[in-house]
């Protein structure tokens, strides 16, 4: 079944590229383009889209209100998976977008094939965010770590784990983990599946901004890694899942 998408813009030639670059693979339908926030919620409610492109700086209801409120839908309710895709290349927005719920945040710059593998990985609940954006703004929130203000995991990481999570705070992809640490593709996804879940992370964006909060990315864990003040994280069978904190649709 085809990916179906809504494009909300207030340009009508950015509407009318991304339609036509969408449109142009056969695993993508466009089910609509909008000019508003306001009328991009009106068409996640009739037509249920899989996934909302959305501009941030829109008449009526600007992106990131429109991200927060979906992110607020109850369970019940249908809610797309989201992509941002603005020229504003700043870091107060990015953040606000992806701490909202986004599952990307694309420069309107951004490759058409971008564009494409940011639809395709939203849509099975992956993240893709623009590589030159992503490790500047995870880097920064790396002084966080001393408010020790990082979320907990429900259970301690393996050090295979931590050693994944560290590449993907670096910005590498699925591929350049399996490659750096000399496993499979499907050994990195099954051990970002499984930090996932003990973060309870929304997507690996997540993961990445964690490690950088608790200081995992930088060698020193304020307790975050292990859950425990100590820091220390039990050992754990090499091999897990695939994937970068600026990866595709290639893992979790």
């Amino acid at each position: 079944m085809a990916i179906s998408v809504v494009i909300a813009d207030d340009q009508e030639m950015v509407r009318t590229g991304f339609r036509m670059i969408l449109e142009s693979q056969p695993d993508i339908e466009v089910l609509a383009d909008v000019v508003d926030g306001a009328a991009a919620l009106s068409a996640v409610e009739r037509l249920r889209p899989d996934v909302l492109l959305l501009d941030i700086r829109m008449p009526k209801v600007d992106g990131l209100e429109v991200t927060r409120r979906l992110a607020e839908r109850p369970e019940d309710e249908h809610t797309p998976r989201i992509v941002i895709v603005t020229t504003f290349d700043l870091d107060e927005y990015v953040h606000a977008a992806l701490h909202g719920g986004a599952s990307g945040f694309l420069l309107k710059d951004a490759s058409p094939a971008m564009l494409v593998e940011a639809v395709r990985a939203a849509a099975v609940g992956d993240a893709l965010v623009s590589p030159a954006i992503t490790v500047r703004l995870l880097r920064e929130l790396a002084p966080a770590a001393a408010g020790g203000g990082a979320r907990h995991p429900a259970e301690p990481l393996t050090d295979r784990e931590q050693d994944v999570v560290r590449a993907l705070a670096r910005g590498r992809t699925n591929a350049e983990i399996a490659a750096e640490l000399y496993v499979s593709l499907s050994t990195v996804k099954t051990h970002l599946a499984n930090v996932q879940a003990k973060l309870d992370a929304r997507n690996r964006v997540e993961i990445a901004a964690w490690a950088w909060e608790s200081g995992l990315a930088t060698g020193s864990p304020s307790g975050g890694a292990s859950g425990s003040p100590s820091g220390s994280a039990s050992g754990g069978p090499s091999g897990g899942p695939s994937g970068g904190a600026s990866g595709g649709a290639d893992g979790p």
